[in-house]
């Protein structure tokens, strides 16, 4: 208990107060501006953190972050284009709803959500990180690389409509991926003899490309007809809490626990987390084809587990010092120079300073609600912006966003390359997701077989003979199991419902 009161005293100050507002006002900014991410915000904080006492610097990053990753979902919700790569994962619902006059609902749930799966994150975090820590540090290359393809196979499988089509969507994900000399050989790959390609193709002008480009050259070349005028107003976002409370509490408890077991996983991050519970709820949702239409199931899902993922991040990074994400790969830098090093000593000589941190995960998560309501308030005028005016400066942010990804024009060039992309996959039925996941877990995968490969010699075995690496490929071969099976009776039912329209005729 004295613990607990001194942590507390620590947080209690003006100073720290101040500094974790001002730092979520920071990183609302930064999340809801396409291009510019969670890990930048969080970047562009450490030098001020120097100047800062221990608490207050770990405070500013944990606020700056969960509302980064929580501000990602308002540009998606508003113009179809993310914030975030997390808030890519189930930007067509929340557009959607948008464009159906029900803003208010997809932004509520993702206001609820993030918080409510930021909390959950925290409690675990509090009650079971050297435990839970203790069983991600037995993760080795073959459970990561089973992982990697459990993501893809949910995302092919149970996040498209179409198996082949998401099937080919992975694979330009993957090739993107492949691009440039970032592999375990250090071979150049896909480059054409481009020295700017070598350096691989970047993530955020690709997404910024498929996402907003592909959408300003839809409405261009529609000349505005196929861009549906949005309503000019957001209700009460806070309406619909208790309703969605009681009917998606499952899937909100299965979001919580989807993200806070990536989020554990050193590498994974809340980008995986939010794609890979969207597909498990589409999966076991009774209404899978309302997914991508404007249905809130998947927001409510995919939405906690992003914010769970982040919170349980920091249990490997406290614990052991092992970054669960790039974001707390950047915070055991900042612990180390603040003279608070990372490990099981920290948890025994300057446990109200752990304390302490509990306490600022659970406050961020808290003012999470307000602030973002306000920056809700503030953002719904972008729907009263006339469209010849919002697409030109739609335009001009994301060229901003492109080019502060690397600091050059080709950074641009390869957005609009992909903006061309991301419009022809779209008019012809292939889904984005897909592909923007083959972008993300592609090096992960490549990476951790051959791995695996060097460490066993080539011995195939080496990827199944550890226990937790086998349970994985069990699952993994179960969820396969199914798609075939599915796939089987599949034809069976169409042929019995056309011999019973066949019988009926007959007997009339």
């Amino acid at each position: 208990m004295d613990v607990i009161l001194q942590a507390f005293a620590l947080v209690a100050t003006g100073n720290v107060i101040l500094t974790i507002i001002a730092a979520s006002m920071f990183g609302l900014f930064v999340g809801a501006v396409p291009g510019l991410t969670a890990t930048m915000a969080t970047a562009l904080l450490v030098p001020l953190t120097f100047f800062m006492e221990p608490v207050a610097a770990v405070g500013a990053i944990v606020a700056c972050s969960a509302m980064a990753i929580f501000a990602g979902d308002i540009p998606g919700a508003l113009l179809r284009i993310p914030g975030t790569p997390a808030s890519a994962a189930y930007v067509e619902d929340t557009y959607k709803l948008t464009q159906k006059g029900q803003a208010e609902l997809g932004l509520g749930a993702c206001v609820l959500f993030s918080a409510l799966g930021g909390l959950f994150g925290t409690v675990v975090l509090i009650f079971a990180a050297p435990s839970l820590a203790e069983f991600a540090v037995k993760f080795s290359s073959p459970e990561y690389f089973w992982i990697a393809l459990l993501g893809l196979t949910c995302a092919v499988f149970m996040g498209a409509s179409s198996p082949a089509k998401g099937l080919l969507s992975l694979f330009i994900g993957l090739t993107i991926a492949s691009v440039g000399l970032n592999n375990p050989a250090g071979v150049p790959r896909l480059t054409f003899g481009s020295t700017e390609m070598m350096a691989g193709i970047d993530f955020i002008p690709v997404m910024i490309g498929i996402f907003a480009i592909s959408e300003v050259l839809r409405t261009v070349l529609s000349g505005g007809e196929g861009w549906q005028q949005a309503p000019t107003a957001v209700g009460n976002i806070f309406r619909d809490w208790g309703g969605m409370l009681t009917a998606y509490w499952r899937q909100l408890l299965r979001g919580n626990i989807t993200g806070t077991a990536v989020g554990i996983l050193p590498g994974a991050g809340s980008d995986v987390a939010a794609y890979v519970s969207y597909a498990i709820s589409r999966r076991f949702s009774k209404t899978p084809e309302k997914y991508g239409t404007g249905h809130v199931e998947g927001v409510v899902e995919a939405g906690a587990a992003n914010n769970a993922s982040l919170s349980s991040a920091w249990v490997p990074a406290l614990v052991f010092g092992i970054p669960g994400d790039t974001m707390t790969a950047i915070v055991i830098g900042v612990l180390y120079v603040k003279g608070m090093n990372p490990g099981p000593t920290l948890f025994i000589f300057n446990p109200q300073t752990i304390y302490a941190v509990f306490l600022i995960f659970i406050l961020a998560n808290l003012i999470m609600i307000p602030l973002g309501w306000a920056l809700i308030k503030f953002s719904k005028n972008i729907l009263r912006v006339s469209k010849a005016v919002l697409m030109p400066l739609i335009l001009i942010f994301c060229i901003v966003g492109a080019f502060a990804s690397n600091n050059a024009v080709y950074g641009v060039t390869i957005m609009l390359v992909f903006g061309v992309v991301g419009y022809l996959m779209e008019e012809n039925g292939i889904p984005i997701a897909p592909c923007v996941l083959g972008i993300v877990i592609g090096p992960i995968l490549e990476k951790n077989l051959i791995t695996t490969l060097i460490k066993s010699h080539g011995n195939l075995l080496d990827f199944v003979n550890r226990p937790i690496a086998f349970g994985i490929f069990a699952i993994f071969c179960l969820i396969w199991l199914s798609i075939i099976v599915s796939w089987i009776r599949a034809p069976q039912s169409t042929d019995e419902i056309v011999s019973a329209k066949s019988d009926g005729k007959s007997s009339s």
